[in-house]
């Protein structure tokens, strides 16, 4: 849009420059066969006609300064839009803190593109390429070859890649021919929103248009990043993720599973179970929701998302019942599922488990668990449900403390006359 609007103003702009220009060579002429076959009244008498000429001029004239002003506006409305980083204004630079230092040469953005330590000729200037989405996904040994799979989907469409490390075995990935082109992270037992939480702050990724922030049990055999983003960019969706295939384990909401008939859907309707969902439903997980195992955030709704990661809390429960309000507007229209592009969940066990399939996973596939003692998986379970009641308590406090906030997203309660009412049950609420 910004290229077309572009092109029609200098069109306009060169039409009326060459409309200018004739208009005063004709005046030229006119005015010198004046000049030789006119008398002093006749001069006078000139003037006077010369008059409503020149109101044209002023006129074409202002009308190009009003076009001109008109586009540098809106250029530069763009460029901020885009990357708002690059057009910090002085007074919005922190100054007050760092008086020590002259605004010039203040940097106020950064990234995660790898730079190299020298150059063949100090001359020639360092030209690196900056990719324009990230990849960002928690990883352990155990599942290498599902995440090379990943990667490599991901390597073909000029993605960064960043790797957070729970395991620590980070020496076990090198034989991959995409690993020295990947950022990788190492912390001990850590879990994707930690690491997310204090790796992917909004400033250090302003640079990235979409932020997928997955899980690493995930099959891409359906899936390409690049169409995946054409829908979403054509659909206006901030906050989306890949729909699930029918057969995936450890499905939890309807509306995550993939529709065959559909490229794409922003809610569901389910009228049976503990959730139901109507076509008076206008809140997760009926509409406007996705889920944390394969999300995918606009660098406007991640700088909204991640202030909503609490720090403390590390397994992100309740928080997609919440990301309709990172949408950037109507989450009913903002946030969907791609059925087009899809993933399959293989339901594997990772951080806190042994990285084998899960107790689900193996009854569904008639295979034994043969566990015993203590099982890691019931413990983080059991935190993450202690997290959820926090988070919620959280949330209902800040609601009542802040005065000034208006929740875009009232529960309506509507029912219809007819015998059978259609309800909206909340699990979050």
């Amino acid at each position: 849009m910004s290229n077309l609007y572009n092109r029609d103003s200098i069109l306009e702009v060169l039409v009326f420059m060459r409309l200018i220009k004739k208009l005063w060579l004709s005046m030229k002429t006119f005015t010198d066969k004046r000049r030789n076959a006119s008398s002093d009244g006749g001069n006078s008498g000139f003037k006077m006609k010369q008059l409503p000429f020149m109101g044209v001029i002023c006129s074409v004239t202002l009308y190009i300064v009003y076009r001109t002003t008109n586009y540098q506006y809106y250029e530069t409305q763009m460029e901020t839009k885009l990357h708002p980083f690059d057009s910090v204004e002085d007074n919005e630079l922190p100054s007050g803190k760092l008086k020590d230092l002259p605004r010039g040469i203040m940097h106020t953005r950064s990234d995660l593109e790898l730079r190299p330590q020298w150059r063949k000729s100090l001359r020639s200037a360092v030209k690196v390429k900056t990719n324009k989405n990230l990849l960002a996904m928690p990883v352990g040994i155990k599942q290498k070859e599902h995440v090379d799979d990943v990667v490599k989907k991901f390597r073909t469409e000029n993605f960064t890649i960043v790797l957070f490390h729970y395991d620590g075995k980070v020496d076990g990935w090198w034989d991959l021919d995409w690993c020295d082109k990947a950022i990788h992270i190492v912390a001990h037992n850590q879990t994707k929103w930690w690491f997310a939480k204090r790796f992917l702050h909004p400033d250090i990724v302003s640079t990235y248009d979409y932020i997928f922030l997955w899980d690493e049990d995930l099959g891409v055999e359906h899936f390409n990043p690049g169409r995946y983003l054409e829908i979403v960019k054509s659909e206006g969706l901030e906050i989306s993720q890949p729909a699930l295939d029918p057969n995936s384990t450890e499905i939890h909401h309807r509306i995550t599973i993939r529709s065959r008939m559909k490229k794409f859907h922003r809610r569901v309707y389910e009228l049976r179970g503990k959730t139901r969902c109507s076509n008076i439903s206008e809140g997760p997980p009926c509409s406007g929701f996705v889920e944390g195992m394969a999300p995918v955030f606009s660098r406007a709704a991640w700088r909204c998302a991640w202030h909503l990661i609490q720090n403390d809390l590390v397994h992100g429960w309740g928080m997609d019942m919440k990301l309709g309000y990172c949408a950037q507007g109507d989450r009913t229209k903002n946030a969907g599922v791609i059925d087009r592009e899809y993933i399959v969940h293989k339901g594997i066990q990772t951080l806190g488990g042994t990285g084998e399939l899960t107790k689900k996973t193996k009854k569904k596939r008639g295979t034994s668990s043969g566990s015993s003692g203590l099982d890691p998986r019931a413990e983080i379970r059991r935190q993450s449900t202690w997290e959820l009641k926090i988070f919620k308590e959280r949330w209902n406090q800040a609601v009542i403390q802040d005065k000034d906030w208006i929740d875009p997203f009232p529960r309506q309660q509507r029912r219809r006359k007819h015998k059978r009412q259609s309800k909206f049950v909340d699990l979050y609420d």
